[in-house]
C-alpha cells in the first residue's frame, strides 16, 4: 500500500500561514514567547522540535517558564499511564494562568489526544485548552494556530489516519552538534501491551534520498551525532528500494567526522546481515538496544513478540562475537497479566546469561484498547512490586560487571555538558553510547575527546581526557 505523502501545494499552503502570523507579530513591539514540553520517547522530542521550527517561523521565542508564555503546547506521551496522568495534572495547573491572561492560547497534541477517551477527557474537563490535534496533523500545525489567533474558538483536528509522511517542515533543534533523523513513522507490530499503532498508525517509510539528504546536511553544519529515529527502525524500507543495513550502509559512506545511532530495534527484524553492517562500520555506534521484554516464551506468545528467548539469545550470541565491545541494552516489563513465578523466574535466568549492560525496566501498565488491558491479570500489585526489585537487583549486579570491563581503556566521547557525578566533570557519551565523565573544558563541548577510565559506576564511567597525540 503506498504511503500517503503531503503534497508541496498543501505544505506551501502551510508555509503561508506561517508568514500570515508572522507578519502580524511583526509589528507589535516584542515578539510573542512560546512554552513547548514534549514528554516521552525520542520521536515526539522530534516532533517537539519541528514545532518549535513552525513556531520560530511564525515569529516565536522561546520561554521555559510558563507564567510568562504567549502560546503554551503540552506534546503528549500515550506509552504509560502515570505520563498521562502527568500531563492531565499538568495542564490542570495553567488554568490559573488562562484566567489570569485570557489571550493565552495553550494547545495539547501527540499521541495521548489521538486516544479517544483521553481526547474526549481534554475536551470537556479542560474547556480552557483551545487548540488539540492528534498524531497525524503535525504539519497543518500553523493553520490551527493562525485560525486560533484570527477566529477563536476551541479547534479539535483529530483524524483517524494511517499516517501521512509530510517532508521540509522547519525543525529548531535543542543541539548544534546532535540531531534526531526520523527515518519511519508508525508500527505494524501489535505487540498486546502497546498503543503505538493505534496512536502512531501504520509503518511508513522515509524515501533514502530524503534521509541521506537530511544527514548530510547536518554533518555539513557541524553535526556529529546523528540519532535515526522509528518505532522499528528495523522494518524500515517498506515502499522503498532500500532496507534498513542499505541505509546504514549509505549513511556510514558519508565524508565527515560523525558518529550514527538508531533505535529502536525490534528482535524478530534485527538479522545477522544487519550485525554484519554494524561491525564493519566506522561511523556506526557500538550499541544495540533490543528490548527482549521477557525471558518466557509463553509470555512472549502473550505479548505477540514474534520471537523466542532461543532465537533472541542467538542472536545476542552472534552480535558479540561479530562486535567484541558491543554495548547490549534492553527493556524488560514485569508483570504482564498471566506472568507466574516461573515466567518471572524464566527472565531473571535470561538476565543473568545475557548479562546486560543497562536495562530499562517497567512493571506492566495497562492501556486502554490494548489486547493486554482485558487480560486476566491475578498477580498483586504487591507482589509485582517485590518481582521488580528483585530483578533490579540483577540488573544493578550485571550492569556492574560490564562497565568494570572499561576500567584502564582509553574511549572517544562526544562532550556534551557539565559533568553528571560531579560539577567538576565534563560529560558525554562513547561510541558504546555509555554516558562518561571526565576532567575536560568548556572548549571540549561538542567535540570528539579520548578519555582514558579509572572508575565505573553501576550507570556511568569516569576518566581522565587524553591530550592528542
Amino acid at each position: 500500500m503506498p504511503v500517503e505523502t503531503v503534497s508541496q501545494a498543501e505544505l506551501e499552503q502551510q508555509r503561508l500561514y506561517m508568514q500570515k502570523v508572522r507578519s502580524v507579530f511583526h509589528i507589535k513591539q516584542s515578539p510573542p514567547l512560546a512554552y513547548v514540553h514534549s514528554y516521552g520517547c525520542q520521536q515526539n522530542v522530534s516532533d517537539g522540535e519541528r514545532i518549535k521550527g513552525m513556531l520560530s517561523e511564525m515569529g516565536y521565542l522561546f520561554t521555559d517558564d510558563t507564567a510568562n508564555a504567549d502560546f503554551i503546547l503540552f506534546n503528549t506521551c500515550a506509552v504509560r499511564e502515570n505520563a498521562v496522568e502527568r500531563v492531565f495534572g499538568n495542564v490542570g495547573a495553567l488554568k490559573h494562568l488562562k484566567k489570569k491572561n485570557p489571550d493565552l492560547i495553550i494547545a495539547v497534541c501527540g499521541c495521548m489526544v489521538q486516544q479517544e477517551q483521553t481526547a474526549k477527557r481534554l475536551k470537556t474537563t479542560f474547556p480552557f485548552v483551545d487548540i488539540i490535534f492528534g498524531t497525524h496533523v503535525l504539519h497543518k500545525f500553523p493553520e490551527l494556530l493562525f485560525t486560533e489567533i484570527f477566529e477563536g474558538g476551541r479547534i479539535f483536528e483529530i483524524p483517524d489516519s494511517d499516517g501521512v509522511i509530510a517532508e521540509g517542515i522547519p525543525v529548531a533543534r535543542d543541539s548544534t552538534f546532535k540531531a534526531s533523523v526520523p527515518i519511519m513513522y508508525g508500527c505494524n507490530n501489535f505487540c498486546t501491551y502497546c498503543v503505538v499503532p493505534y496512536v502512531r498508525g501504520r509503518e511508513r517509510s522515509r524515501s533514502p534520498e530524503d534521509v541521506i539528504s537530511e544527514v548530510r546536511s547536518l554533518v555539513e553544519s557541524g553535526c556529529k551525532d546523528i540519532l535515526l529515529l522509528g518505532q522499528n527502525v528495523n522494518s524500515y524500507g517498506k515502499g522503498t528500494d532500500t532496507d534498513f543495513p542499505e541505509l546504514l550502509t549509505r549513511l556510514d559512506g558519508l565524508e565527515g567526522e560523525f558518529r550514527i545511532e538508531f533505535m529502536t530495534s525490534h528482535p524478530k527484524d534485527c538479522t545477522h546481515r544487519l550485525i554484519d553492517v554494524i561491525a564493519d562500520s566506522d561511523k556506526i555506534c557500538r550499541h544495540l538496544h533490543l528490548p527482549v521484554q521477557c525471558g518466557s516464551n509463553r509470555i512472549l506468545r502473550a505479548m505477540n513478540r514474534h520471537y523466542t528467548r532461543e532465537s533472541y539469545l542467538e542472536l545476542v550470541d552472534y552480535a558479540r562475537s561479530k562486535i567484541p565491545d558491543l554495548n547490549l541494552t534492553t527493556d524488560i516489563i514485569v508483570g504482564f497479566p498471566g506472568e507466574q513465578r516461573e515466567d518471572f523466574e524464566q527472565t531473571l535466568d535470561l538476565m543473568e546469561q545475557v548479562c546486560f549492560d543497562s536495562a530499562f525496566t517497567f512493571i506492566y501498565s495497562p492501556r486502554t484498547g490494548t489486547k493486554a488491558s482485558e487480560m486476566p491479570d491475578p498477580v498483586s500489585s504487591e507482589e509485582k512490586g517485590k518481582w521488580f526489585r528483585e530483578l533490579l537487583e540483577v540488573q544493578t549486579r550485571c550492569g556492574s560487571k560490564c562497565y568494570e570491563k572499561y576500567v584502564g581503556k582509553t574511549v572517544t566521547v562526544l562532550c556534551d555538558g557539565k559533568g553528571r557525578t560531579d560539577d567538576r566533570y565534563f560529560t558525554g557519551k562513547s561510541r558504546q553510547n555509555i554516558i562518561v565523565d571526565f576532567d575536560g573544558s568548556e572548549s571540549d563541548i561538542g567535540n570528539f575527546v579520548d578519555v582514558k577510565i579509572t572508575k565505573a559506576l553501576g550507570w556511568a564511567l569516569i576518566g581522565e581526557k587524553q591530550d592528542p597525540k
